[in-house]
Protein backbone atom coordinates (compact mmCIF):
# COMPACT_ATOMS: atom_id res chain seq x y z
CA UNK A 1 0.00 0.00 0.00
CA UNK A 2 2.90 2.21 1.21
CA UNK A 3 4.53 1.83 -2.46
CA UNK A 4 1.56 2.25 -4.44
CA UNK A 5 1.32 5.38 -2.71
CA UNK A 6 4.71 6.79 -3.69
CA UNK A 7 4.47 5.57 -7.44
CA UNK A 8 0.82 7.35 -7.98
CA UNK A 9 2.08 10.50 -5.64
CA UNK A 10 5.29 10.42 -8.57
CA UNK A 11 3.25 9.21 -11.40
CA UNK A 12 0.47 12.48 -10.54
CA UNK A 13 3.54 14.85 -10.32
CA UNK A 14 4.40 14.31 -13.82
CA UNK A 15 1.14 14.30 -15.45
CA UNK A 16 1.04 17.56 -14.00
CA UNK A 17 4.17 18.73 -15.14
CA UNK A 18 3.32 17.83 -19.08
CA UNK A 19 -0.26 18.89 -18.73
CA UNK A 20 1.01 22.55 -18.40
CA UNK A 21 4.47 23.28 -19.78
CA UNK A 22 4.81 26.96 -19.28
CA UNK A 23 7.10 26.18 -16.16
CA UNK A 24 8.91 23.70 -18.14
CA UNK A 25 9.21 26.29 -21.36
CA UNK A 26 10.86 28.46 -18.25
CA UNK A 27 13.11 26.24 -16.54
CA UNK A 28 14.14 25.16 -20.22
CA UNK A 29 15.21 29.28 -21.27
CA UNK A 30 16.52 29.68 -17.79
CA UNK A 31 18.68 26.54 -18.38
CA UNK A 32 19.99 26.98 -22.24
CA UNK A 33 21.59 30.66 -21.19
CA UNK A 34 23.43 28.94 -17.70
CA UNK A 35 24.56 26.41 -19.39
CA UNK A 36 25.74 28.51 -22.96
CA UNK A 37 27.42 31.11 -20.94
CA UNK A 38 29.39 28.99 -18.21
CA UNK A 39 30.32 26.51 -20.92
CA UNK A 40 31.55 29.00 -22.99
CA UNK A 41 33.42 30.60 -20.11
CA UNK A 42 35.06 26.94 -19.66
CA UNK A 43 35.70 26.87 -23.51
CA UNK A 44 37.75 29.66 -23.55
CA UNK A 45 39.47 29.00 -20.06
CA UNK A 46 40.80 25.96 -21.38
CA UNK A 47 42.22 27.27 -24.54
CA UNK A 48 44.31 29.57 -22.44
CA UNK A 49 45.32 26.94 -20.75
CA UNK A 50 46.80 25.16 -23.60
CA UNK A 51 43.53 22.25 -23.93
CA UNK A 52 43.90 20.98 -21.17
CA UNK A 53 42.61 21.94 -17.09
CA UNK A 54 42.95 18.91 -15.24
CA UNK A 55 42.45 16.33 -17.64
CA UNK A 56 39.68 17.87 -18.91
CA UNK A 57 39.07 19.13 -22.85
CA UNK A 58 36.79 21.67 -24.26
CA UNK A 59 34.35 19.08 -25.30
CA UNK A 60 34.72 17.40 -21.88
CA UNK A 61 33.53 20.36 -19.68
CA UNK A 62 30.90 21.59 -22.01
CA UNK A 63 29.72 18.37 -21.79
CA UNK A 64 30.29 18.38 -18.21
CA UNK A 65 28.51 21.71 -17.13
CA UNK A 66 25.44 21.01 -19.37
CA UNK A 67 25.07 17.72 -16.76
CA UNK A 68 26.05 19.34 -13.47
CA UNK A 69 23.25 21.92 -14.43
CA UNK A 70 20.61 19.62 -15.74
CA UNK A 71 20.87 17.47 -12.23
CA UNK A 72 20.18 20.94 -10.17
CA UNK A 73 18.06 23.24 -12.20
CA UNK A 74 15.53 20.46 -12.50
CA UNK A 75 15.04 19.77 -8.88
CA UNK A 76 13.06 23.09 -7.43
CA UNK A 77 15.06 25.91 -5.84
CA UNK A 78 12.78 26.68 -2.91
CA UNK A 79 12.02 23.16 -1.90
CA UNK A 80 13.80 23.89 1.54
CA UNK A 81 12.09 26.70 2.28
CA UNK A 82 8.77 25.72 1.10
CA UNK A 83 9.02 22.44 3.22
CA UNK A 84 9.79 24.47 5.59
CA UNK A 85 7.18 27.16 5.82
CA UNK A 86 5.06 23.92 5.61
CA UNK A 87 6.21 22.70 8.59
CA UNK A 88 6.22 25.96 10.78
CA UNK A 89 3.25 26.99 9.42
CA UNK A 90 1.57 23.20 10.73
CA UNK A 91 0.11 22.38 7.23
CA UNK A 92 2.49 19.34 7.58
CA UNK A 93 -0.08 18.52 10.21
CA UNK A 94 -2.40 17.22 8.01
CA UNK A 95 -0.16 14.91 6.06
CA UNK A 96 0.46 12.87 9.83
CA UNK A 97 -3.29 11.80 9.38
CA UNK A 98 -2.28 9.66 6.52
CA UNK A 99 -0.94 6.05 6.29
CA UNK A 100 2.16 6.47 4.28
CA UNK A 101 5.35 8.06 5.01
CA UNK A 102 5.18 11.94 4.67
CA UNK A 103 8.67 12.11 3.60
CA UNK A 104 8.00 8.96 1.59
CA UNK A 105 5.18 10.89 -0.13
CA UNK A 106 7.05 13.88 -0.43
CA UNK A 107 10.13 12.74 -1.93
CA UNK A 108 8.21 10.36 -4.37
CA UNK A 109 5.75 13.54 -5.55
CA UNK A 110 8.85 16.07 -5.63
CA UNK A 111 10.80 12.89 -8.13
CA UNK A 112 8.23 12.63 -10.16
CA UNK A 113 7.86 16.54 -10.73
CA UNK A 114 11.81 16.73 -11.42
CA UNK A 115 12.09 13.63 -14.07
CA UNK A 116 10.04 15.41 -17.06
CA UNK A 117 12.10 18.35 -16.50
CA UNK A 118 15.41 16.56 -15.90
CA UNK A 119 15.11 14.47 -19.33
CA UNK A 120 13.70 17.56 -21.08
CA UNK A 121 16.92 19.84 -20.06
CA UNK A 122 19.49 17.12 -20.25
CA UNK A 123 18.48 16.33 -23.89
CA UNK A 124 18.70 19.95 -24.97
CA UNK A 125 22.00 20.39 -22.89
CA UNK A 126 23.39 17.54 -25.22
CA UNK A 127 22.16 19.38 -29.06
CA UNK A 128 23.83 22.42 -27.35
CA UNK A 129 26.67 20.42 -26.32
CA UNK A 130 27.00 18.95 -30.03
CA UNK A 131 26.58 22.09 -32.19
CA UNK A 132 28.90 24.03 -30.01
CA UNK A 133 31.66 21.95 -28.50
CA UNK A 134 30.99 18.42 -30.44
CA UNK A 135 30.34 14.96 -29.72
CA UNK A 136 30.63 13.96 -26.31
CA UNK A 137 34.05 12.69 -25.47
CA UNK A 138 33.12 8.70 -25.02
CA UNK A 139 29.42 8.19 -25.42
CA UNK A 140 29.11 5.10 -23.90
CA UNK A 141 30.07 6.58 -20.79
CA UNK A 142 26.37 8.43 -21.53
CA UNK A 143 24.74 4.96 -20.39
CA UNK A 144 26.05 5.87 -16.79
CA UNK A 145 25.53 9.36 -16.67
CA UNK A 146 21.62 8.87 -17.44
CA UNK A 147 21.31 6.46 -14.48
CA UNK A 148 23.87 8.60 -12.29
CA UNK A 149 21.55 11.76 -13.42
CA UNK A 150 18.30 10.15 -11.75
CA UNK A 151 20.54 8.96 -8.46
CA UNK A 152 21.88 12.62 -8.63
CA UNK A 153 18.26 13.79 -7.95
CA UNK A 154 16.77 11.52 -5.65
CA UNK A 155 20.11 12.59 -3.25
CA UNK A 156 19.48 15.77 -3.66
CA UNK A 157 15.72 15.38 -2.85
CA UNK A 158 16.48 13.15 0.25
CA UNK A 159 19.10 15.78 1.40
CA UNK A 160 16.74 18.81 1.00
CA UNK A 161 14.00 17.06 3.22
CA UNK A 162 16.35 16.21 5.84
CA UNK A 163 17.68 19.79 5.83
CA UNK A 164 14.18 21.33 5.81
CA UNK A 165 13.06 19.22 8.23
CA UNK A 166 15.16 21.64 11.50
CA UNK A 167 12.16 23.60 10.84
CA UNK A 168 10.82 21.50 13.40
CA UNK A 169 12.96 23.33 15.88
CA UNK A 170 13.63 26.09 14.41
CA UNK A 171 10.97 26.83 12.56
CA UNK A 172 12.95 28.87 10.03
CA UNK A 173 14.51 26.80 7.30
CA UNK A 174 15.39 30.34 5.41
CA UNK A 175 19.34 29.98 6.26
CA UNK A 176 19.77 26.38 5.88
CA UNK A 177 18.32 27.04 2.19
CA UNK A 178 21.20 29.19 1.57
CA UNK A 179 23.59 27.59 2.61
CA UNK A 180 22.34 23.90 1.12
CA UNK A 181 23.02 25.46 -2.38
CA UNK A 182 26.19 27.05 -1.86
CA UNK A 183 27.69 23.55 -0.58
CA UNK A 184 26.18 21.93 -3.98
CA UNK A 185 27.75 24.88 -5.88
CA UNK A 186 31.03 24.32 -4.33
CA UNK A 187 31.40 20.91 -3.60
CA UNK A 188 29.05 19.45 -4.95
CA UNK A 189 30.72 20.50 -8.57
CA UNK A 190 27.79 21.92 -9.64
CA UNK A 191 29.54 24.87 -11.39
CA UNK A 192 33.12 24.12 -11.30
CA UNK A 193 34.84 20.57 -11.36
CA UNK A 194 36.16 19.51 -8.18
CA UNK A 195 39.49 18.52 -9.98
CA UNK A 196 40.16 22.44 -9.89
CA UNK A 197 38.97 22.99 -6.30
CA UNK A 198 41.93 24.09 -3.67
CA UNK A 199 43.50 20.63 -2.62
CA UNK A 200 41.90 20.86 0.67
CA UNK A 201 38.46 22.02 -0.57
CA UNK A 202 38.83 18.97 -2.90
CA UNK A 203 39.51 16.82 -0.38
CA UNK A 204 36.87 17.46 1.95
CA UNK A 205 34.49 17.00 -0.65
CA UNK A 206 35.47 13.41 -1.17
CA UNK A 207 33.52 13.24 2.61
CA UNK A 208 30.85 15.13 1.80
CA UNK A 209 27.33 13.96 0.17
CA UNK A 210 26.89 16.96 -2.47
CA UNK A 211 29.64 15.39 -5.02
CA UNK A 212 26.58 12.83 -5.56
CA UNK A 213 24.17 15.45 -6.36
CA UNK A 214 26.17 16.92 -9.59
CA UNK A 215 29.36 15.75 -9.75
CA UNK A 216 28.74 12.04 -10.49
CA UNK A 217 26.80 12.48 -13.56
CA UNK A 218 28.64 15.09 -15.05
CA UNK A 219 32.14 13.24 -14.85
CA UNK A 220 30.49 11.04 -16.30
CA UNK A 221 29.10 12.42 -19.00
CA UNK A 222 32.39 14.37 -20.13
CA UNK A 223 34.00 11.22 -21.06
CA UNK A 224 35.30 9.58 -17.70
CA UNK A 225 34.02 5.96 -17.47
CA UNK A 226 34.07 5.43 -13.83
CA UNK A 227 30.78 3.09 -12.76
CA UNK A 228 32.13 3.43 -9.06
CA UNK A 229 30.34 7.07 -9.24
CA UNK A 230 26.96 5.33 -9.47
CA UNK A 231 28.05 3.39 -6.60
CA UNK A 232 29.17 5.68 -4.38
CA UNK A 233 25.90 7.62 -5.02
CA UNK A 234 24.21 4.54 -4.06
CA UNK A 235 26.07 4.92 -0.56
CA UNK A 236 24.97 8.36 -0.37
CA UNK A 237 21.37 7.85 -0.65
CA UNK A 238 21.39 5.19 1.92
CA UNK A 239 23.02 7.01 4.51
CA UNK A 240 20.94 10.08 3.49
CA UNK A 241 17.67 8.28 3.66
CA UNK A 242 18.22 6.98 7.24
CA UNK A 243 19.18 10.34 8.69
CA UNK A 244 16.50 12.08 6.44
CA UNK A 245 13.77 9.91 7.94
CA UNK A 246 15.14 9.62 11.72
CA UNK A 247 15.58 13.54 11.60
CA UNK A 248 11.54 14.25 9.92
CA UNK A 249 10.38 11.59 12.51
CA UNK A 250 11.75 13.16 15.26
CA UNK A 251 9.98 16.39 14.60
CA UNK A 252 6.84 14.97 13.87
CA UNK A 253 6.79 12.93 16.85
CA UNK A 254 7.67 16.95 18.48
CA UNK A 255 5.10 18.31 16.41
CA UNK A 256 2.38 15.42 17.83
CA UNK A 257 3.58 15.69 21.51
CA UNK A 258 3.46 19.92 21.21
CA UNK A 259 0.16 19.94 19.49
CA UNK A 260 1.44 21.02 15.90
Amino acid sequence: MTRRAFVEAGRGASRRVVAEPGGLVVSLAFYLVIVAVLSGLWRVAVAANGGDLAGYSAVALTWYIITSEAATVSVHARLIADVGDDISSGAIAVELLRPASVIGVRVATELGRTLPKLAALWVAGGVLAALVAGAPPRPVALLLAAPSLVLAVIANLIAQHAVAAAAFWLRDAGSAWFLYLKAVFITGGMIIPLELLPNGLERASLFLPFRAMAYAPARLASGFVEPQLLLEQLGWIAVLSVGAVAVFGAGERRLQVVGG
